[in-house]
């Protein structure tokens, strides 16, 4: 069979997480319910540090920028999988797979980007504590938030618009719940050979580089811990970044579960079962681990219900 031109292409079939029918309810409600969670929590984080002027810092500043990433990532992906499993339909058309490749792309850097950008943040903080303010200033802090978008958005843009030059045979079933690039590419008839090459080169550079970034500032930051004489500063330093770290290690380790599991590329299922924990469950869990032991957050979240519920009281009085 000739291969069709990708701009020939109306609609792809995405998989299932379960072809059982009698699982189809459960699925539907665990998702739906990690999601909710995810906008819930990651809106009270970005809602806290805009309302509370104590969180207008630059720490903070990333916090938010974090959530919404995190937001528009899930959004990206799970309502259309709920979707599917409500109406019966596996189908997502061309326009709509290539869209939600882009913004896939676009966020997942995203998160990898900031995530970078937090841990020179709290290297600053920790070993320059008295030229904070000056180095991270709002000029820096907001600089680094739009060089982020901008590298995502070009690098999301160049992938999406070297699949559309791209050719495709007549199976458009994608073994994963969301069009995901490596399963677009390996439907594709036509030679896939430079996309592969960007897409190794990228990971390397926009992946590993971010990374390595990270690693460097906290060996830093474990020297300058470590010059402190006292355990309680110690202490105090490391706890500043325990959150973050917690957030790295999680983000990082699903994703190079993911990406460095050998059954993976086997097992459609699988792969994208393992998919889920940094689509979905890491952007869920960010708001609790930034929270839990924050007492910041805490705080800002106690005075944000407390304004919410004197105006409560005010519309009830009138």
């Amino acid at each position: 069979m000739e291969p069709q031109n990708i701009s020939e292409v109306s609609e792809f079939l995405l998989m299932e997480f379960s072809e059982a029918p009698e699982l189809q309810p459960l699925v539907f409600g665990l998702f739906l319910s990690m999601y909710l969670i995810t906008m819930f929590g990651n809106l009270l984080i970005i809602l806290a540090t805009i309302s509370d002027s104590h969180l207008h810092t630059p720490m903070y500043f990333f916090l938010s920028n974090l959530s919404f990433v995190d937001i528009s990532f899930t959004s990206t992906t799970v309502p259309k999988m709920l979707w599917n499993i409500q109406t019966q339909n596996k189908l997502i058309t061309f326009e709509g797979c290539i869209i939600q490749m882009y913004f896939y792309i676009l966020f997942a850097s995203l998160d990898d980007f900031l995530l970078a950008v937090m841990a020179y943040d709290r290297f600053v903080a920790i070993c320059h504590p008295l030229h904070y303010t000056v180095i991270m200033n709002p000029r820096l802090c907001g600089l680094l938030v739009l060089i982020s978008w901008i590298v995502g958005v070009m690098y999301s843009l160049l992938q999406k618009l070297m699949v559309l030059q791209l050719s495709f045979c007549a199976d458009f079933k994608i073994p994963h719940f969301f069009c995901e690039l490596n399963q677009v590419l390996q439907l594709a008839c036509s030679d896939t050979f430079f996309n592969d090459m960007v897409l190794y080169f990228a990971a390397t550079l926009l992946g590993g580089g971010p990374f390595a970034g990270i690693l460097y500032s906290y060996s830093k930051i474990v020297s300058c811990i470590r010059g402190i004489s006292s355990a309680e500063g110690k202490y105090k330093a490391f706890s500043t970044c325990a959150s973050h770290l917690s957030v790295v290690f999680l983000f990082y380790c699903s994703v190079l579960g993911v990406h460095l599991n050998p059954a993976a590329p086997h097992s459609s299922r699988s792969g994208a079962a393992a998919s889920v924990m940094y689509t979905v469950v890491t952007p869920m869990l960010n708001p609790f681990i930034y929270s839990l032991r924050n007492k910041d957050i805490k705080g800002a979240l106690k005075r944000f219900y407390e304004i919410l519920g004197r105006k409560g009281q005010l519309c009830w009085g009138k």
